[in-house]
């Protein structure tokens, strides 16, 4: 059974960070975690204490990053997280012709 014990400090980031952060995915983290300092447990928060169903897998991961590094940790992505981009403008396309310049035309052609 996850439990948090929030400094009073803590306690007015989280609720802070729920009702005025601009990205949904920090009012969603700061939510569940204030829900389970209040008692409930984190399965149940998973369930049925969000706007949509959580595993309790991602509950939990939310727990530990916030008992190792504290509200910041919580609050920020990751690198690598997330869809990568279908087109980067620095990768050649597929049907794009490089030009080799060991290539000459030859007339008539």
């Amino acid at each position: 059974m996850y439990t948090i014990s929030l400094t009073p400090e803590q306690r007015q980031a989280l609720e802070r960070c729920r009702d005025t952060s601009p990205k949904p995915y920090q009012r969603e983290r700061a939510a569940a975690l204030l829900k389970i300092a209040a008692g409930t447990s984190a399965t149940a928060v998973a369930r049925r204490g969000l706007l949509r169903p959580r595993r309790p897998e991602t509950v939990y991961d939310w727990v530990q990053r916030f008992a190792a590094h504290g509200v910041a940790g919580l609050l920020t992505l990751r690198p690598g997280r997330g869809r990568k981009p279908a087109f980067s403008p620095s990768a050649p396309t597929a049907g794009a012709r490089r030009s080799d310049p060991r290539r000459r035309s030859l007339p008539g052609r």
